[in-house]
């Protein structure tokens, strides 16, 4: 086994936490009318969206050198990607 499976659960539990706390965001940017909470929320946005793809880069070197179909380090790009995919597609939230 070349990968560590306790780093690879950690960053999927990191890439569950960040995920729901992007989808709070969204939340709170739509119903908050005060301004420097919304600039706070897109500052915050920006900044877990950029630690998402750093674990999706960290995801795809660990799966590279595996070579098991099924194993954590796939999981873990397919959990990231669909963060990163589903962030991206409602980003035009924050253009309102």
């Amino acid at each position: 086994m070349n990968e560590s499976q306790s780093l690879t659960n950690s960053l999927l539990i990191e890439v569950d936490v960040l995920s729901n706390r992007l989808r709070n965001i969204k939340q709170s940017y739509k119903t908050t009318e005060n301004k420097a909470l919304k600039g706070r929320l897109f500052s915050e946005n920006k900044n877990i969206f950029k630690r998402v793809n750093e674990i999706y880069k960290i995801a795809e070197l660990l799966n590279k050198k595996n070579y098991e179909k099924i194993n954590f380090s796939y999981l873990l790009v397919e959990i990231t990607k669909r963060t990163l995919n589903e962030n991206k597609f409602e980003s035009n939230l924050f253009f309102l």
